[in-house]
């Protein structure tokens, strides 16, 4: 059954319904709309548990009733049935009913929604326009991306339980007082108005100090993975107490933000405290005030204490959770701010697949700035053509724009004005996929996949064979030390792998790597 659950949601199986909505009810509703059968489950089996265990109060007031008889044998003669049933409920309804509960969140909903969560959120943000990851931290952003899945997938989970468990114990026990005297059920509803009130005053706060606190933990996040990711230029220029002072900042910013969040959590707590001791005492005092005059009996003071208390429990964990709520919703506000962005740099509607029957390439009166408060431009009515054939050499000082010129090429920034064609072909009209599929690129500053060296010349071409991969590094005059490459795990030549961003490679070994991905590739420009 376990394993048939687990099967049930495949997180990978879909990308989504298009953008995740900028609105907090809008995101969270984009997610839980794709498995709205799973959540109903959790909302039902949720509210059984809850029921079955509003029922112990009465059975101890039952059984209270019971032993207060003078005639023992004949009072359980008489409720033989209800002790069995009683019996039934705690030994296998109760168990039964967990189990189920259980099992659907735990083995379908936690890891099959937050996959799905997090799959439908990275595939999304990947496919952002390069001048989005310009923008922030890498770090931050697969922060976001991880963190936020198991928020949402929490934040829901714990509103349906506190939800069933707040409503059915406190509307049971205001029935089941009020039935036996209207001055018993007195305590519960002032309880209620005390609780909703001390809910309004607090939730408020803690949602607003949680999203402080989640965007201070992603700031840690983001320094640390940066100097980790840079740990050569750190290395190189003796810098690591100003990474020291860099980090400590932001371990410094989140203590406080975190100080201050639970500053309020602690007064949460204490109110609450004094709330719930409020209820059972006078629930306590008005029991036994009414049993003294006669008015009830003492099974029904027995069933109004452990509900009182059950009441005072469960608003605690409620309460608990409902902090937990409003700490998970601010760790979403701020996944937001990363995953509901509209897409940039996208294919127009429309756009069809580049042809490349000759190469030729043509920059008509192109003008591009950076965006600039000056309105600075780096290219002005560029004119420039390149024929099927020809090798071009583009020559400047640094920052007149040759990078500029490639970007544009390949549609990571599109020109303020002007025109660029591919073979007649306005580029702006095609799709971004087929035109970078057309262009092969060798960067300056060389980054290669943390996978193996094949992996990583294959990316170029991913059905290539082998020997079409050893061809290329033999033609990029990498074959001889990629043969003798070993690495920290005893994987050799071709298998061995490269570390993050290449680190294991010398740059010039990097270079003859890339230039063996683009050979591989064999793209007509």
């Amino acid at each position: 059954m376990l394993r048939y659950l687990q099967s049930r949601i495949r997180g990978t199986a879909s990308t989504g319904p298009g953008t995740p909505p900028a609105t907090l009810r809008g995101f969270y509703l984009h997610f839980v709309r794709q498995t709205p059968g799973w959540w109903a489950a959790v909302f039902a089996t949720s509210l059984v548990v809850a029921l079955i265990d509003t029922l112990i109060p009465l059975f101890v007031g039952r059984l209270v009733a019971m032993m207060a008889a003078t005639d023992r044998a004949a009072a359980i003669e008489r409720e033989w049935p209800v002790l069995l049933g009683m019996l039934a409920a705690v030994l296998v309804l109760r168990p039964a009913a967990m189990f189920v509960d259980f099992a659907i969140r735990q083995n379908a909903v936690i890891p099959g929604v937050t996959a799905l969560v997090r799959w439908q959120s990275h595939w999304h943000v990947i496919r952002q326009g390069w001048s989005f990851f310009q923008n922030d931290f890498a770090g931050r952003i697969a922060n976001r991306v991880m963190q936020t899945a198991q928020a949402l997938r929490e934040s829901v989970m714990a509103s349906i339980r506190a939800v069933w468990y707040i409503a059915v114990y406190g509307v049971s026990a205001l029935v089941l007082m009020a039935t036996a005297d209207w001055r018993l059920a007195l305590p519960t509803a002032l309880w209620f108005v005390g609780y909703v009130l001390f809910l309004r005053h607090f939730v408020p706060r803690l949602r607003d100090l949680s999203r402080v606190s989640s965007e201070a933990r992603s700031q840690v996040m983001a320094r640390v993975v940066d100097g980790y990711t840079n740990i050569l230029t750190v290395k190189l220029f003796s810098r690591l107490a100003d990474e020291d002072a860099w980090v400590r900042a932001s371990v410094d910013a989140l203590q406080d933000a975190v100080a201050a969040h639970m500053e309020v959590i602690t007064r949460f707590m204490m109110v609450l405290a004094i709330l719930n001791a409020a209820l059972l005492a006078s629930t306590a005092a008005i029991g036994v005030w009414l049993w003294g005059q006669g008015t009830i009996g003492p099974g029904t003071v027995a069933t109004a204490l452990p509900l009182a208390w059950q009441i005072s429990n469960v608003a605690g964990w409620v309460s608990w959770e409902v902090a937990s709520i409003f700490e998970n919703v601010g760790v979403v506000q701020e996944g937001m701010e990363t995953i509901a962005v509209p897409p940039t740099g996208q294919d127009r509607p429309g756009a069809r697949e580049l042809s490349v029957p000759r190469g030729e390439i043509r920059f008509e009166g192109v003008r591009f700035g950076y965006g600039r408060d000056d309105g600075a431009t780096v290219l002005d009515g560029l004119d420039l053509v390149v024929r099927p054939g020809e090798r071009v050499g583009v020559v400047g000082r640094s920052g007149a724009g040759k990078t500029t010129l490639v970007n544009l090429l390949l549609r990571f920034f599109e020109p303020g004005a002007g025109r660029i064609a591919i073979d007649g072909q306005d580029i702006a009209g095609v799709t971004q996929e087929s035109l970078r599929a057309a262009i092969g690129m060798v960067t300056q500053d060389t980054s290669l996949l943390h996978r193996s060296i094949a992996d990583n010349i294959r990316y170029g071409r991913p059905g290539a064979t082998d020997a079409q991969v050893r061809e290329a590094a033999r033609r990029a005059q990498a074959d001889v030390f990629v043969e003798a490459l070993q690495d920290w795990r005893g994987r050799r030549g071709y298998d061995a792998h490269v570390g993050e961003r290449g680190v294991k490679l010398s740059g010039g070994q990097r270079q003859r790597v890339a230039i063996a991905r683009v050979l591989l590739k064999d793209a007509p420009i």
